[in-house]
């Protein structure tokens, strides 16, 4: 068991109505902007769709080694999600899209909060999993884990979404354990002129964006945007509505200039603010009844700014400086949290002789928490307040030993506030069998820090009944003890172009983890609480389990016609953990089985869909269950389109995942429908 913070609120109608009327104003600004020329951003919205395989088997990916690496030469499973995956996914946020990566496992479990993992593991706030947007970690290491309701960037803003199963920590240091997913967004350059779109469904209610892009000077160029959301409340199983909605208002900016021939800067920054509610568990230090479910309001209010300046030196090597600062304030479940990070990074990227090609670089960060909670839920973090610092230095060198195979060493070196110093090595071999195919082994090292909770935090997490005595208080307490989760990772990958209309990418593996944090049962004692004696069961979180996990992942592409497009997946996993063999190898799906479709019609329709059958969950009694969505839309010219989609219409409502913790009440994924119109201009 994990502990979980969780839960929101739902929207109030006058404030839906006051930021209707704020999109509202939203919108009539941008038609009072100067249409763009050009008409630059719309751009050729059919870019990958019309692409051979070819270029898709070559497009280039930046996450597995920090430098531009065509795909079919990376020693990593790696998939890529492009604009144009995006635009005809029906997807409203970033869960939803990575639905589509094989070995990927999403599971929603309420309107705004999501289990998302890599190759097992799953659970609110999965821990193994580094999250980033444009090279910036939204990996919170406070509590290990991410917000997924705070990761929210505009999807016509994203260039692509890079997804690599398997650890990644040699280049991007603690916490990816078993995935990295590394979120792109375009440059400002790529998206000149104007772009309004306006939406509504069963689900989310409301969903505007207002955005508008511009040359800055002759030598850079700027967008801005602003979004308003709102999402309606989910339905508990038995049909009874959740008080889990939320709406709120996001604001960015981005500028990217070229000084000179040799230099670029990029600068961008972005705000949300989000008020929603969940239902909890809430246990509580006493009197009777310990346990009972509680309304509770969610606000969110975050921001971050980045900065990132390349440079070429004259002697063809580069070097990058990248700064960012991001800061949150969230109130959840009671609890009241407030996080600032800061990161400076430099790069090198440099040939040194005719066959090494290093990239080495320093990297240091400094993370501050405060966390306070109302007394009744017995929820304390000591000490309250810290401020951790972090330092890392990693290099890595790809060795060509011949013209077809390519050897890669590295390794990260960090210095962190809990465990001191960690290292984390890799090795991949890369065989180019031809132009068309490739295969590729790998062996890995990677870690997972622990974190502020698993030293300090003292949680009610349930009541039990003991016999012969009546209900018995269990709480969890950190211990200082903890240590690094650890992983020894071996992969095999096979990618080839099999003809001039599919092509194939499968990936097998073997994990081995150590030190996983489990809890171990302290000695029980009594207490007093409001005037009554208490029966108190203590667990203290330990790093005594261990597992194996093993499985593989494929997908494919084929080119049916000149219009249709087909792209199977599987995924199959098999984990084996002790001392818990039915813990959390219950709580990831042991089989995923999807085909997308994409299929351009004639008179600029489009038919898209996907049908997806996910494995049942042991340990949750989840049943299995199949995602059926579909999209039809139609293209007016270059500057206006409109949509329709359905997300689950196989089912009418479904469970995808329960909190482990007991803390949070899950609700039902239901079938939905949205529509959406896009304007550029």
């Amino acid at each position: 068991m994990r502990r979980d913070r969780s839960g929101s609120k739902s929207g109030k109608p006058d404030a839906v109505r006051r930021h209707g009327r704020t999109l509202l104003a939203w919108s009539a600004i941008a038609f009072a902007l100067p249409a763009h020329p050009a008409m630059a951003q719309a751009g050729n919205p059919a870019q990958l769709a019309g692409a051979s395989l070819e270029e898709l088997m070559n497009i280039e990916v930046t996450s597995v080694s920090k430098k531009e690496q065509t795909l079919s030469k990376t020693g990593a499973a790696v998939f890529v999600i492009g604009p144009e995956d995006i635009r005809r996914s029906g997807a409203n946020n970033i869960p939803d899209l990575l639905r589509m990566a094989p070995g990927v496992e999403v599971a929603q479990i309420d309107a705004n909060q999501w289990a998302i993992s890599i190759r097992g593991f799953n659970d609110l706030y999965s821990n193994k999993v580094l999250v980033l947007i444009d090279g910036r970690t939204v990996y919170v290491n406070s509590f290990s884990g991410v917000f997924w309701d705070q990761i929210d960037v505009p999807l016509e803003n994203i260039e692509r979404i890079e997804v690599i199963r398997g650890p990644g920590g040699t280049i991007w240091g603690a916490n990816a354990v078993n995935g990295v997913i590394n979120i792109i967004t375009k440059s400002a350059a790529d998206t000149k002129g104007g772009l309004v779109t306006a939406g509504a469904g069963s689900r989310q209610t409301a969903d505007g964006l207002v955005q508008y892009g511009a040359d800055a000077g002759s030598t850079g160029a700027y967008r801005v945007f602003g979004r308003y959301f709102n999402t309606d409340n989910s339905v508990f199983p038995g049909g009874q509505r959740a008080a889990d909605g939320s709406h709120g208002e996001q604001a960015g900016v981005r500028s990217d200039w070229a000084p000179s021939m040799r230099d670029t800067l990029s600068v961008q920054g972005d705000f949300l603010s989000t008020e929603g509610g969940g239902t909890t568990a809430a246990v509580f230090a006493g009197p009777p009844p310990f346990a009972t479910p509680v309304n509770n309001e969610l606000t969110n209010t975050s921001g971050d700014i980045l900065a990132r300046w390349e440079h070429t030196l004259a002697n063809g090597s580069s070097t990058s400086l990248q700064v960012y600062d991001n800061a949150m304030k969230r109130n959840e479940a009671g609890f009241q949290m407030t996080n600032n990070a800061f990161d400076v990074e430099f790069e090198h990227h440099l040939a040194a002789g005719s066959r090494n090609d290093v990239v080495w670089g320093l990297d240091y960060r400094a993370e501050y928490d405060a966390g306070s909670t109302s007394t009744a839920y017995s929820l304390h973090v000591n000490p309250p307040r810290s401020t951790d610092s972090l330092f890392a230095v990693f290099v890595q060198d790809e060795i060509r030993l011949s013209n077809w195979v390519s050897l890669t060493l590295g390794s990260k070196f960090e210095h962190n506030a809990f465990t001191g110093f960690e290292y984390e090595p890799s090795v991949q071999l890369v065989w180019r069998m031809n132009d068309r195919q490739s295969l590729w082994l790998s062996a890995a090292r990677a870690i997972r820090q622990p974190d502020l909770f698993d030293y300090g935090v003292q949680f009610n997490l349930s009541v039990e009944p003991v016999p012969g005595y009546g209900p018995a208080l269990v709480t969890i307490n950190g211990s200082p003890a903890v240590r690094a989760e650890q992983l020894n990772d071996y992969e095999a990958g096979y990618r080839a172009q099999i003809s001039r209309r599919l092509s194939l990418d499968v990936t097998t593996f073997l994990s081995y983890y150590h030190h996983l944090e489990t809890q171990v049962q302290g000695t029980p004692y009594v207490t007093v609480s409001s005037g009554s004696p208490l029966l108190v069961l203590p667990l203290t979180f330990a790093s005594l389990a261990h597992a194996r996990d093993y499985g593989a992942e494929a997908f494919a592409n084929w080119q049916v016609t000149g219009r249709w497009r087909l792209s199977p997946g599987f995924s199959m996993l098999r984990m084996a953990i002790q001392p818990d063999p039915a813990g959390q190898a219950g709580f990831s799906p042991r089989q995923q089985v999807e085909l997308r479709s994409l299929f351009s019609l004639p008179k600029n329709l489009e038919w898209d869909g996907s049908i997806k059958y996910i494995g049942g969950l042991a340990s949750q009694d989840v049943s299995a269950y199949t995602r059926l969505d579909m999209r039809l839309g139609w293209r007016l010219g270059e500057s206006l389109e409109v949509s329709v989609s359905g997300q689950n219409l196989a089912t009418r409502r479904h469970l995808e995942f329960l909190d482990d913790s007991g803390l949070f009440i899950q609700t039902e994924v239901a079938r939905t429908v949205f529509a959406k119109l896009t304007w550029r201009y």
